[in-house]
């Protein structure tokens, strides 16, 4: 990777104290909600997105479970974030157990609600037997893509692998599938979550050199708890180093002390991305807004009044 003088500055000011010192406040941030399955949960959501609106989020996405277990909840949380807030929702799509009619319905929905912006994924089915196509439905990501493109003109992200997915074969195997959704239409790739600068570095690099020049948004998963941590990073494959293990060890009686190491940690990740010309942070917030406004404001944005919007 070639290194410009810029990021040789941004280089020299990272090992400088303090390490948050003179940020720009030039960063573009996003976040990641899931919908809620209770009154109380529903309650914690929207305190959440209520604290980080004044962040101005490029968008908000929503998921979408496993089987399209959440639908119904998935929109209602889509369309009342469309409606009632500044930010641009973006909706969770995935492939599983649905034919292509009822995935294009589902789509024409969102765009009739205002929706302008799918989150393209294969997904997971439930339970373990891995994904089976429907024997209707669109196969696979960039074939979801491409039939969402032929619908409207939607903004399209999609999921990029730093670590490999677990399905794919090999790195490359891995890279050609994003770069085939790329070229369906995609507009950016979302990372799944890491823990250390240098994955995401070397995977914006292999990128580059298989020829793809969409933007990579790392994805930036908070530690609100280790052990849940650890099992989510075995499903999707990602690598949690042993020094992280190490770093939460004693804390399960001490929550104050965890979100303060967890607030560290993904701080420092941004700040070196920052520093390696990353401008744009997807938080994966778990519907909680504490960690996610820290980071925000490390990275010097300021939270700012929201005009309220206007319900429909």
């Amino acid at each position: 990777m070639t290194i410009s003088v810029n990021q040789l500055e941004e280089a020299r000011r990272a090992l400088e104290a303090p390490l948050f010192a003179d940020l720009a406040g030039d960063a573009a941030v996003s976040f990641e909600f899931f919908p809620p399955k209770t009154e109380k949960m529903e309650e914690a959501l929207w305190e959440t997105v209520r604290t980080l609106e004044p962040f101005g989020p490029s968008f908000v996405s929503v998921t979408y479970g496993a089987g399209g277990t959440t639908r119904d909840r998935t929109h209602a949380t889509v369309a009342r974030i469309q409606r009632e807030t500044s930010m641009g929702a973006a909706a969770h799509l995935t492939c599983v157990e649905a034919s292509r009619a009822e995935i294009d319905e589902i789509a024409e929905q969102y765009w009739a609600a205002g929706v302008r912006h799918i989150v393209a994924l294969r997904g997971d089915a439930p339970g373990a037997g891995g994904f089976v196509p429907h024997p209707e439905g669109y196969t696979n990501a960039a074939d979801l893509v491409a039939g969402l493109k032929r619908l409207h003109p939607f903004e399209i992200s999609v999921a990029a692998y730093p670590e490999c997915h677990p399905d794919s074969r090999d790195q490359a195997d891995d890279l050609d599938n994003l770069k085939r959704k790329l070229d369906a239409g995609a507009t950016r790739g979302i990372t799944q979550f890491f823990f250390e600068p240098e994955t995401f570095f070397r995977f914006r690099d292999r990128a580059a050199a298989a020829g793809i020049t969409a933007e990579m948004v790392p994805g930036i998963m908070p530690v609100t708890n280790f052990q849940s941590i650890v099992r989510m990073s075995a499903m999707c494959g990602t690598v949690v180093p042993p020094w992280m293990g190490r770093l939460f060890e004693g804390l399960d009686d001490h929550p104050a002390s965890r979100q303060l190491i967890a607030a560290t940690l993904a701080a420092e990740l941004c700040r070196k991305l920052y520093a390696g010309d990353v401008r744009n942070f997807h938080f994966y917030t778990l519907n909680r807004a504490e960690l996610s406004f820290a980071i925000c404001h490390l990275l010097g944005l300021r939270a700012k009044p929201v005009a309220a919007a206007a319900a429909a």
